[in-house]
Formats: structure tokens, sequence, C-alpha cells
């Protein structure tokens, strides 16, 4: 568990609890989500709505307060920005990380941006909306590329969480077992991952190889990829599971 960002959810869960109102966390990457995962218990009395301006965020905020307890709404302070070429015949194709380092380079923190999807050349961009307009007004330039910034009423619903089903044969619903077959790595190197913590079993991080996948189940590992466990559809000849996967792309 990260101490930091433990004691930063506590006291957000505090203040939301003694003054009243809604409190809001930064941007949580998955390793932050999975020290609220292991908070969850205690932090619950404040009440907790987790959100990253889409379906399916691999960034989300915490809102700490219920309306039911405080008497009103209060939505979370999400923008989303359309960061488009100026000219898109003369724009290049860039990356998830091209953006990002983009927008470190106007020296803005991570914790205040969300997910970033591209479509075509053309980025969307979910960030608190108390940075969205220094966005709009200081990005104009992304690698070579002119750009230019608006925020846009939400973020493109076509643009929701895309899966693409897979099949694989493993011997057991084990969680390496799946992960090594789906990525084609050896168990060796799977048990690497899992010590090193990058691997994550629906928003928590884990360290048990030996655990069992159930259908609904999404497991994140670092440096591969996110899939969403379907269950098994079958048995081979030789008596290997066939298992259903939704892997993100």
């Amino acid at each position: 568990m990260d101490d930091f960002t433990a004691k930063r959810l506590a006291d957000l869960a505090a203040q939301s609890d003694r003054a009243g109102r809604f409190t809001f966390s930064d941007f949580l990457n998955e390793a932050e989500q999975s020290t609220y995962t292991q908070m969850q218990r205690e932090l619950s009395y404040a009440g907790v709505t987790l959100w990253g301006g889409r379906e399916d965020a691999d960034r989300v905020m915490l809102r700490f307060g219920s309306a039911d307890a405080l008497g009103y709404e209060e939505a979370f302070p999400i923008a989303c920005v359309e960061i488009a070429p100026a000219q898109e015949k003369f724009a290049e194709a860039v990356t998830h990380r091209d953006i990002l380092g983009a927008l470190m380079h106007l020296g803005i923190e991570r914790g205040t941006l969300g997910d970033i999807l591209l479509d075509g050349k053309t980025a969307y961009l979910l960030c608190k909306t108390d940075i969205a307009e220094y966005i709009c007004r200081e990005l104009d330039r992304v690698r070579h590329t002119t750009v230019q910034c608006r925020i846009i009423p939400e973020f493109p619903p076509a643009l929701a969480a895309r899966t693409e089903p897979r099949s694989v044969q493993i011997a057991s619903e084990r969680l390496d077992a799946v992960i090594a077959k789906l990525f084609h790595i050896s168990r060796g190197d799977c048990l690497t991952l899992f010590h090193a913590k990058k691997v994550f079993l629906n928003g928590a991080v884990t360290e048990s190889g030996s655990h069992a996948v159930k259908p609904g189940d999404r497991v994140s590992v670092r440096g591969y990829g996110k899939f969403r466990y379907t269950g098994v559809t079958g048995t081979t000849k030789k008596g290997n599971l066939i298992a259903g996967v939704e892997i993100y792309i």
C-alpha cells in the first residue's frame, strides 16, 4: 500500500464527513486505485463513488460524500478536451505518449489528467475542470503538429471502451495460466510480473498467480494490456479448458 496515497484518501474522507460537503481526489492510476481497494472498508463511512469521465476508464477520481447524506448532488469536476490538428492534411500521427509529453511540458501535474484516447489524428483528453481552459489556451503543438483544443460537452460515446473477443486454451482457471496463454509469455516471466506488482485484478494489485478467475473479472497487466475474463466455453480433446476473454483494444 502506498502510504502517501492512503493518507491523502483518508484526509479527503474525513474532510467530507466533517464539513458536510463533497471532496474529490486527483485522477488515480492503477496502483493508487489498488491502495483505495485495500482501504475501501475503512473509507466506506464517507460514501465513495468512482468515475473517470467514461465507462471502463483506466484513471478514475474518487468522490467522498453521498447525495443522501449531504442533501445535494455535485458532479465530478471532469472536462473533456478535444485536441485536433489545425490542418489534418499536414498532420502527423501522434501517440498517447506524444500527447502526454506535450501536456507535461506545460508543467501540468499528472494527477490532473485522466484518460487520453486517440481517434485518428484527433485526441480526446479527460482532465480536471479547472485545468481544461489552461490546456485549451496553452497547448498549440504536439511534436511537429500544430493543434487546436476545445472543451466539448462529453466524451464521445463512439470512443467507448472497445474489446475484441479471444479464446485461449488453459489447463486451469488460474490467473497466471490465463495471462501466460493470452500474452504468450512463459509461466516464469509471468511470475516475475506478479512479484513486481504489475498485475491488477478488479483494480487491486495481486501477487497471487494461483487465484481462480471468475467470469466478469477485469485483469490489467502493465506492459501487456487489459482484459475481461468471460469464462469457460468448452474443453479440448486433451481435456484442456477453452476460455473466453475480451481484450481491450
